[in-house]
Parts: structure tokens; sequence; C-alpha cells
């Protein structure tokens, strides 16, 4: 009887979201574009950057020099139109030449504050691991609070703030570790690797076309600061289903408890897990959370988070594998 009632013309029903994520699909895929004009490959690089504007969190940019950490990071904030600033850390760098210092005004009699390039929207900061620590706590204020306190003043950092930052892992003369309290802070590590060989034919025939050509002016701001607000609150509302929440906890709590982790990870990590795998999901058209958002983010996400055993690290063991193996330990909610 129902097949009779469906007729030639039944149709299944279609998925509707719940939540209006067409703009922030359509502004996603202006921003990829945009940067595909120049960047070739690196799109899990791309896409996790683009997840950390929209979740509002910090990233971390690991790899060897020349697989274009900076230039792609650089490009990301050029599409959109807000303030941007790129800061070289070196170990000479003090903590007023990012934040800025008091200047006093012979006309007023009076000192006045001068902002340092630390006060804009997106800022790049090229090999972190290379300032003294005055330098990183001045910085981790702002990473942390999205303030700065100076002379007894506090001043709030103008929304977005993001802080993208990159450094190298093999060379170690001349730098300074990040301490664990700066690492919880970025929301991401996005480790990035070497291009395939396609891909660097690609990358040659792309630089050969180019010529001279100014980079920074093939690309058009597609985003404003009121847009990344914007959407930053429709993230807000994706959906999570309990048993998902119950999933990422017991993800972060078996780090805590795993044999070959001397440092598991903390709370944080959990709230960032969720709000990635929230960005993910608007990314690809959905208003709720997949079990598959959440394994996407989970390693970049705990990878800085969480710090081995002696014993572990002697043998080769990577946090990456460690983190593998906790995820298929764990059974995936259905």
């Amino acid at each position: 009887m129902e097949e009779s009632q469906k007729g030639e013309d039944y149709k299944p029903l279609e998925f509707k979201s719940r939540i209006d994520l067409g703009q922030l699909q359509t502004s996603v895929a202006q921003i990829k574009t945009e940067l595909g004009r120049v960047i070739i490959g690196q799109q899990d690089m791309i896409e996790l950057l683009i997840i950390s504007i929209l979740a509002n969190g910090h990233s971390l940019i690991e790899g060897v020099p020349g697989v274009a950490k900076t230039v792609t990071a650089k490009l990301l904030a050029k599409t959109m139109d807000v303030g941007f600033s790129r800061i070289q850390f070196t170990p000479d760098l003090m903590p007023s030449d990012i934040l800025g210092t008091s200047i006093f005004n012979v006309k007023t009699s009076k000192f006045e504050f001068k902002k340092g390039p630390l006060f804009s929207n997106i800022i790049l900061i090229d090999e972190i691991n290379r300032a003294p620590a005055k330098t990183q706590a001045a910085l981790f204020e702002a990473m942390a609070e999205r303030q700065i306190t100076m002379d007894g003043q506090t001043y709030e950092m103008s929304p977005p703030f993001l802080v993208f930052a990159t450094q190298n892992p093999i060379e170690q003369e001349g730098t300074y570790r990040l301490p664990e309290a700066q690492l919880d802070r970025f929301l991401f590590k996005i480790k990035v690797n070497y291009p395939s060989l396609e891909e660097e034919i690609e990358i040659l025939e792309s630089k050969h076309r180019q010529k001279n050509k100014n980079l920074e002016s093939l690309i058009t701001s597609v985003l404003t600061a009121e847009q990344i607000a914007n959407y930053q609150e429709v993230i807000k509302e994706i959906i999570i289903e309990d048993n998902l929440m119950k999933y990422i906890a017991g993800i972060v709590h078996n780090t805590r408890n795993n044999a070959n982790l001397y440092l598991g990870a903390s709370p944080r990590a959990s709230i960032a897990i969720m709000d990635a795998s929230k960005a993910l999901a608007a990314i690809h058209g959905r208003d709720f959370v997949t079990p598959d958002d959440i394994k996407k983010v989970a390693t970049p996400v705990l990878v800085h988070r969480v710090i081995l055993t002696p014993e572990r690290e002697m043998e080769g063991l990577t946090p990456d594998k460690v983190i593998k193996q906790i995820m298929e330990t764990i059974e995936i909610p259905r």
C-alpha cells in the first residue's frame, strides 16, 4: 500500500540545515579560491587555518624552511579586510618591541603610549621560538587574555585578534623552547610537510608563469571583521550530541592515563576539539558534528599538548603515533 502511495514522483527527503551556513560556505570557498591563485597544495594547512579563524583560536605552524608557512599565513590574512602585522622574532627582541612604549610628549608634558605591532588583528610571528622568555611572556598575555597591560593600564585587543606563529623543528641553535602554558594557548599545531612530486612541478610552472608579479597583488579581500565575528557566533550554534562530547572527553582523558605519556592534555584541549570540530562541520555545510570531524581535528589539537615519557622518546615514538593509538582504542559513537 505504501509503495503504491509513493508513486513514480516520490523523492526521498533531502537534508536541510537548521542553521543557515550558505554565506559561511561561500566565504570559505572564496578564501580557498584566492589562495589557490598562489599556493599550490597545502590544503590541510589552509583548512586548519580557516578553522582556527572560525573557532577564534591561534595556530602554531611547524615545518622546515621553504614550505610556504609564512607566505600562506600572510596571504590568508590578505583575504580578510582587517589589520595585519608581521613580527620577526629574534634573540634580542624585547617586550617593548612588540607591545609598544611610553613616549614623553613635550607639548602636553605627559607620557603617551605608542602602540607596537602586536596591536593589530592578524599577527604573523615568524620563528616564535627565537625570542627570550620576557618577550614570550608579553605575547602570552595578549594570546591568553586578548589584552595587554602596560604601566598599570590595560589595553583591549580589537577583534578579531589571532596569532599565526611559525617555527622550524630542525634548527635548535639560538632558540628557546616554548613553555607548556603558552603552547596550550594554541588551538592547533599544524605540521607542514614537503609537497608531492606533482605539486612541486606545479609550483615550478606557476612560478615561471608569474614572472616577477607581486603575490599579494593577486589576492583580493573577501571577508570583513564584522563577517568574521558573525561566523564565529554561528559556529557556537552548531549542534554536538552528548555521546560525541563523551567521545571527546574519553580521548583527552586517555592522554592523562597513557603509559607512553608523561603529560596529558588539559580540559582546554577538550574544548578546543569541540570548537574546531564545530567549525569543520560548518565548513562542510552541516549544522551538527560527526565523529569524523572530531577525528580530523584531534591530532593537531593534541600533538603539542602532550609530552612523551623519556623512555618512549628515546625509542623513537612520536606524539602523533600515540594520539593515533588512543583514537584507535576508543570506541566511535554511532
